[in-house]
């Protein structure tokens, strides 16, 4: 994701949301101080949507929105949610529909 995207990705999330985002991140990212950790929130909102607690996915949910969510699976990297993840929130968040509009591919590295 370039800087202007994640800029204004960013600038979505209510105080709230990136409160929770950085409480999240000292669980989901705990290889990185949280406040390392929310340099990237876009990063601990992936790692919650792909091995979340379903309380703490509510509650991002409830705190971030929708659309957030929509953005940080369409702008997110290889690797970042694994293909069960990957289909259930292109279902969850309505940008697949079965039989009108399919999951798109995972990302994938792309070699030179």
């Amino acid at each position: 994701m370039d800087a202007s995207t994640r800029a204004r990705t960013n600038a979505a999330l209510s105080l709230a949301a990136r409160a929770y985002l950085e409480k999240l991140a000292a669980r989901y990212i705990w290889w990185k101080m949280p406040e390392e950790a929310m340099l990237y929130p876009d990063r601990v909102a992936a790692q919650v949507m792909d091995i979340g607690l379903w309380e703490d996915v509510l509650t991002m949910i409830d705190l971030a929105g929708e659309d957030y969510l929509r953005a940080v699976l369409t702008q997110s990297e290889i690797g970042q949610l694994n293909a069960r993840s990957w289909h259930y929130w292109h279902y969850r968040l309505g940008l697949a529909e079965i039989g009108k509009a399919p999951v798109p591919p995972m990302p994938v590295r792309k070699i030179a």
